[in-house]
């Protein structure tokens, strides 16, 4: 349910974008602002409060952190101004990160190593499922009765979090962890190799999806009627690839994030052409959703790599989660001042997925080598099985039981 109505928001406010825009009196890529504002909230929340969070329990950090997000989200419905819009939609982005981040690591501390993955694209879920139906509906209310009503909805959302959290999420112990423990995540390359792929390589479908509403209205030139259905379009790949990518990445993590970071670059190619026919263009969004399932692998792979700064690791995947989210716009905005039209988003996501895969051979290579070092040789055979450093003695024949027991006194000293 937290998934839910953090998915609700951060979707929705991007196919609300042309709404509030409108009633606000500002253009469409300044109203992307808004957006960029809850990912700001969410790149500086996210490892802010992981860190100073650490002592506390996970059961308490989730009900504080939902019951901020749900002022947050309030604050949005009622804003004044666009001025205020922005500062509220900050505050709604800082529990988001650190929440999924928390979430993720209660859930990948219930089931077996090998089904970590699994877990935590069932926690993303949420977020996944909110494409298909919350955010679809947020559109259709506020279309019908305003934007600020759709914002309202995810608050309540929010608070119903709360209280499931405080019935049903597992209580722990406090001082799990501890600050300087976690800040050690920031010392590790290979926790910013993989936090650079989210953060570039997911820009490219940010830089789609936030434009979507206006292209289907402007390009596709379908009814403003229609764009919920292409939205729960988006979802429904997205809640596929989270359901089946996984278990693929719980088998080879690695070469599973780098087959969607070029399938997306694919998908994302595809979109100019695909969009002035509805039919294409709903298959390619189905694909660019499916895409989604690179944040599950990458939080995985963060858990090999932090060592014992779990928390802030995980965390931080939500905060390049949405860098991308601020970035995708952020070009795509320039793509279409410069009157390349609204379908240049496409090239501008395909560049980003294609610069994520470049990073992604970095990380890839790293890790072949880390594993290489670490597995140990038999020099006799060029084998990589384990071969110990010195030969094994000669084994004793066995002991008659009257030997046994004088050998075991021999060797103890309270004999």
């Amino acid at each position: 349910m937290g998934g839910f109505a953090i998915g609700t928001t951060e979707f929705a406010s991007m196919s609300l974008l042309p709404f509030f825009a409108a009633d606000l009196g500002i253009d469409e890529p300044t109203a992307g602002h808004a957006i960029s504002a809850y990912a700001l909230g969410v790149v500086l929340g996210a490892p802010l409060i992981a860190v100073l969070g650490a002592r506390l329990a996970r059961r308490a950090q989730l009900l504080v952190l939902m019951a901020v997000f749900a002022l947050g989200n309030a604050l949005t419905a009622l804003a004044p101004g666009f001025g205020w819009m922005i500062a509220a939609r900050f505050l709604s982005g800082l529990p988001h990160g650190a929440y999924f981040g928390i979430a993720t690591l209660v859930a990948a501390s219930l089931v077996p190593q090998h089904r970590r993955s699994q877990a935590i694209g069932q926690v993303m879920l949420g977020l996944t499922t909110a494409t298909i139906i919350g955010v679809p509906l947020a559109n259709l209310i506020g279309q019908a009765v305003g934007w600020r009503a759709s914002f309202g909805l995810v608050s309540v959302l929010a608070l119903l979090t709360v209280l499931l959290c405080a019935l049903f999420a597992p209580r722990d112990q406090a001082g799990r962890s501890d600050p300087l423990r976690e800040l050690g995540a920031l010392r590790s390359g290979r926790v910013w190799i993989t936090l650079a792929i989210g953060a570039i390589g997911f820009g490219g479908m940010f830089a789609v999806y936030t434009y979507l509403a206006t292209t289907l209205i402007e390009v596709t030139k379908v009814s403003p009627a229609v764009i919920p259905l292409f939205l729960a379009v988006f979802g429904i790949g997205a809640t596929l690839g989270n359901l089946f990518v996984p278990r693929f990445a719980d088998r080879a993590l690695m070469p599973t994030a780098g087959v969607i970071l070029l399938f997306s670059a694919v998908a994302l190619l595809v979109f100019p052409l695909a969009a002035g026919n509805p039919w294409l263009l709903a298959a390619d969004v189905f694909a660019i959703g499916a895409s989604v399932s690179l944040g599950a692998i990458l939080q995985t792979r963060l858990m090999d790599v932090a060592g014992d700064a779990q928390a802030l690791a995980a965390a931080l995947n939500h905060s390049a989660f949405n860098t991308a989210n601020a970035l995708g716009p952020f070009l795509g905005g320039i793509a279409i001042r410069e009157g390349l039209g609204w379908t240049s988003t496409g090239p501008v996501g395909a560049a980003l997925a294609v610069l994520g895969f470049l990073i992604w051979i970095v990380a890839y290579r790293d890790a072949r080598s880390a594993e290489a070092e670490s597995a140990p040789v038999d020099v006799s055979s060029g084998s990589n099985a384990a071969a110990p450093e010195n030969p094994p003695a000669k084994l004793a024949p066995p002991l008659a039981p009257d030997d046994r027991s004088r050998s075991n006194a021999a060797s103890d000293p309270v004999a």
